[in-house]
């Protein structure tokens, strides 16, 4: 064989073996793809990890059995300017302002998730974890709410505040206080700080006696504030509004607090209150498809619903409004699922429920939470769900559209990412996180200033050397698309309230491994999904 000849020899063999390289590691990476998205979630290990992101975003003097070992103390004379203790509490998301709405919303939903799923939460042995993360929340309001008529709203000005790329250990940034007062009202925030003790109330009722009253005696307190002296709060907290301004009005945070106050007293007084303002307060009126820190409407509607089917007899008095409650709840809830005639929540191509590209994950999270629990109460009460296309829809369609979003959020995706951090194989590195994004105070104390923190850590490549596990990040695209950059804000800053709303149904989900049911569960499809009473 001559040399030309030889070479064309080796050059094709080299060619068939490169393109059988290529088969070979397509086949490989094919295969591995198809065992990540047989292989079930771990609920029981995602809910551990949501509650320990909470115990990263605390603010104030950390306990000696603090988790995550990269955070130390922060914002020790937060108030002393204004002559008040307001240390504690946690920072909402990836800055280090205490913005009180969204801390209040926090404490409310997971308060919320352990009312429903207390026993699931046990089993799973995370219950003191889901106990102190509320409890760090309530602690904070307690301290906040300084008289009757006086709420501290916010700690820190956000303005200032992102300017700065500093670790909250180092914070140089104002930590001015605002408040509500009979002068500045702030009914929304009065509100929600209200139905966020009473909710915790119920969850200590039983291990805390003592401060479950305390949290009621504030609860009352607020309300009767928020009620008597109307008006929102972004009105009277100007650093508030470029943030977390009130779109919503505080109507439905008055009814919010209302059933939340009912729940936690059996009063008929909040019952009444929340029957005789409903539709001036828009509970019965507007039909909403999304669910959040700010819009408490589908959240409302879906607590007052749970009245009738839980006990119909009892409330058969207020049960005409109640219906009325009922229609607008499930009308969130079938366009969740897709079946309004008209209203539906867009959803992704992989099938998420998307509602607007700035932190998409909390409603997708919220609307889990939500279709979770109004499945459980209508397995209880063996009703379905009446939708405006004709359908009457079982509770075990609303626990599979609940289960799909949170699958989604653990990695069965178009991308293959799970958008908690810190849970599965691949997961976002590059958070937008001021703490997470730089090196842990506790190995190094030297002082990063404003300027030094984005020059040397925010415009970095590298991911975090922090991992803010438990975090769920503000998601991906209309298109499934995400850029895993700390720049971009939109999609990868985690909020409070984005976990807090998934813990619930995480612990929901968590029964469904472990075989955790009820006398009357019932199998509802092939894989094993089980629709269960929730209690504690």
């Amino acid at each position: 064989m001559n040399s030309a000849a030889m070479f064309a020899f080796l050059r094709h063999r080299r060619s068939a073996l490169l393109l059988l390289l290529h088969l070979h590691l397509l086949f490989v990476t094919l295969a591995a793809a198809s065992r990540s998205r047989s292989q079930p979630p771990d609920y029981g290990e995602a809910l551990a990890k949501s509650l320990l992101y909470f115990e990263a975003q605390r603010s104030g003097h950390l306990p000696h059995n603090q988790r995550v070992a990269w955070r130390d103390h922060s914002g020790l004379a937060d108030g002393l300017e204004q002559g008040v203790d307001l240390v504690g509490g946690y920072y909402d998301a990836g800055d280090n302002v205490k913005f009180g709405l969204p801390m209040a919303f926090t404490v409310t939903m997971l308060s919320w998730g352990v009312i429903e799923y207390g026993r699931q939460i046990a089993a799973a042995g995370e219950l003191p974890h889901a106990l102190e993360a509320i409890k760090w929340g309530t602690d904070y309001f307690i301290k906040a709410h300084t008289h009757p008529n006086v709420l501290w709203a916010q700690v820190g000005d956000g303005d200032t505040d992102h300017y700065c790329w500093q670790r909250p250990e180092d914070m140089t940034t104002s930590r001015q206080a605002y408040k509500v007062d009979e002068d500045n009202p702030g009914s929304d925030i009065a509100g929600e700080t209200a139905a966020a003790m009473a909710a915790a109330s119920i969850v200590f009722r039983e291990t805390n006696p003592h401060y479950s009253h305390l949290l009621l005696h504030h609860a009352q307190q607020l309300f009767e504030f928020g009620d008597r002296r109307r008006g929102k709060y972004d009105a009277s907290v100007a650093a508030a509004k470029g943030y977390y301004p009130s779109v919503s009005g505080y109507g439905d945070e008055l009814l919010w607090a209302a059933l939340w106050l009912y729940k936690a007293t059996d009063r008929a007084s909040y019952l009444e209150y929340a029957v005789d303002n409903a539709a001036s307060f828009g509970g019965t009126t507007w039909a909403i498809a999304e669910f959040s820190w700010d819009i408490k409407f589908a959240g409302v509607q879906t607590l007052a619903s749970m009245l009738l089917m839980d006990d119909g007899e009892k409330h058969e008095p207020q049960r005409r409004i109640l219906e009325r409650y009922r229609a607008k709840a499930e009308h969130y809830l079938c366009a969740c699922l897709n079946k309004n005639n008209a209203t539906n929540v867009r959803r992704t191509p992989g099938g998420l429920l998307y509602v607007r590209k700035w932190n998409n994950m909390q409603y997708a999270s919220s609307a889990a939470f939500l279709l979770s629990v109004y499945s459980d109460h209508l397995q209880a009460a063996d009703q379905t769900l009446g939708c405006s296309n004709g359908e009457q829809v079982g509770p075990e369609e609303l626990l599979l559209l609940a289960k799909s979003q949170v699958d989604y959020i653990l990695g069965d995706n178009p991308r293959g990412t799970s958008y908690l951090v810190g849970y599965g194989d691949k997961y976002p590195l590059r958070v937008h996180h001021r703490g997470a994004s730089i090196a842990p105070y506790r190995k190094s104390k030297g002082f990063i200033g404003c300027t030094q923190g984005y020059d040397n850590w925010f415009g970095r490549r590298d991911p975090n050397p922090n991992v803010l596990v438990g975090a769920l990040v503000g998601g991906p695209d209309d298109m499934d698309r995400f850029r895993d950059e700390r720049k971009n804000f939109m999609q990868t800053e985690a909020c409070t309230y984005n976990t807090a709303t998934l813990v619930g149904t995480l612990a929901r989900l968590s029964s469904l491994e472990s075989g955790d049911a009820d006398d009357d569960d019932e199998v509802v499809d092939s894989s094993n999904l089980y629709s269960s009473r929730a209690s504690i």
